[in-house]
């Protein structure tokens, strides 16, 4: 990879200011939407939502100054796990109480492992196969809460269908088209896009009256510890999902010219991941994780500094004290949330087929068995209705329930139990 500035140069300062707020425009799309679903499906009190907003806001930041400077020390930006997301709202009827706990022991589990190296005993069930289908599972199981988005608000469905379906393709299409950094506001420009298209159609801003907001993201903190034995497990498996990519997330910086050492900078990265969950738990938010957009990034301005990072990380703090300016980049109708969110999927589901495809041999029955039936077994259980789920065991709930972790039960076992590979005779 051609730099022009290098890992550890600190570039003048309008240089870093431009840099930052490139990372601040990319990081900010996941942050406001994973952040807008969660928050409106915790609180129903449009202050309360903007507190988990700037609650989210203040995590993302503090891990964009702690990771490259005393963590993975790479340029990687970071935001709300997709994961957690799932798992969130799989676990959301036994309380956020039990929820936000289950997240901060999570971190605590996940650091622990990472800085203690136990982490290289349990990522030899995560094989090649179980990790595409895990990327693969994020996409599926998330569909339900995707569906419910687009399908909201004045417009007809069929109207609503064809926004969801112009808007989709039109941010592909500038995707393909556009070069270098370009691509990185794509998912911005279509939200401004469409955030202009629908309130044209109806579609009201939710915040109002913000002089009752407080300035503090700590204000208000309503989260108590409840141990729920089922959910911790639950989240769990998410956590061993969302520490491989968090690995893979720092692995795609291995080629930058100084980022030696990357085993070490591995455990450090996903223990200060792990650290960042543990408070995210104790603010009731939704835990982060290293995102893997730098390489374009950084392939297309040549400029792989970490301390451009840092700056960003400040920007998303000041954010966090400022709740006017939360409200207004958080305030999009539903629909552009649906879409926005299919958007992101549909890169999740390229990355799973990806992997994929990076296997040696050609796909056989086995192999498409275990590729196939964890995730025809995670959308059936994600569509279940409600009244199906709550007949389950209240303890079991949150597995059975919960399609993601059903997913990734089921390709364990398929891999490394039903259909195990037996080694060749000699």
């Amino acid at each position: 990879m051609e730099l022009k500035i290098g890992l550890n140069s600190k570039p003048k300062f309008t240089d870093t200011f431009m840099y930052a707020l490139q990372w601040f425009v990319i990081t900010i799309p996941a942050v406001v939407i994973i952040g807008k679903v969660l928050a409106e499906m915790t609180y129903s009190e449009p202050v309360l939502q903007i507190l988990y907003m700037q609650r989210l806001f203040f995590v993302t930041g503090l891990l964009m100054i702690i990771q490259p400077l005393f963590g993975h020390k790479l340029p990687l930006i970071s935001g709300p796990s997709s994961v957690l997301l799932i798992g969130i709202i799989a676990s959301s009827s036994s309380g956020a109480d039990a929820v936000y706990t289950s997240i901060f022991a999570g971190g605590l589990l996940l650091a622990l492992i990472s800085f203690t190296g136990l982490f290289s005993y349990i990522q030899k069930f995560f094989t090649l196969r179980v990790v595409s289908v895990i990327l693969l599972l994020i996409a599926f199981t998330l569909l339900p809460v995707i569906l419910k988005l687009i399908f909201t608000g004045p417009l007809s469905p069929p109207s609503l269908l064809a926004a969801a379906l112009v808007f989709l393709l039109l941010m592909y299409k500038f995707n393909s088209v556009l070069k270098g950094l370009w691509k990185s506001v794509v998912v911005i420009g279509g939200i401004v896009v469409a955030t202009v298209f629908f309130r044209l159609a109806g579609y009201f801003g939710v915040y109002e009256g913000f002089s009752f907001l407080p300035a503090s993201p700590f204000s208000r903190l309503s989260i108590s510890f409840a141990v729920d034995g089922g959910v911790m497990l639950a989240f769990f498996f998410c956590f061993m999902a969302l520490a491989i990519n968090d690995i893979g997330s720092i692995q795609s910086l291995r080629s930058i010219p100084g980022a030696d050492d990357m085993e070490k900078r591995t455990a450090r990265g996903m223990g200060v991941t792990g650290l960042a969950n543990s408070l995210s738990g104790l603010l009731g938010v939704v835990g982060p994780v290293n995102f893997s957009l730098s390489p374009g990034v950084i392939a297309s301005t040549g400029c792989a500094s970490r301390f451009t990072v840092v700056p960003a990380g400040f920007a998303f703090l000041v954010f966090s004290a400022l709740p006017f300016a939360v409200a207004f980049v958080s305030d999009l109708p539903a629909p552009v949330v649906g879409i926005v969110l299919l958007y992101l999927m549909g890169s999740q589901f390229s990355a799973g087929i990806m992997m994929i495809t990076e296997m040696e041999e050609k796909v056989k029955f086995n192999e498409g068995v275990i590729l196939g039936v964890p995730l025809l077994l995670a959308v059936i259980i994600s569509f279940l209705p409600d009244s199906v789920v709550s007949g389950f065991p209240g303890m079991l709930r949150p597995i059975i329930g919960n399609g993601f972790v059903m997913g990734v039960l089921c390709v364990i076992i398929l891999e490394h139990w039903i259909l195990k590979e037996k080694p060749a005779l000699s």
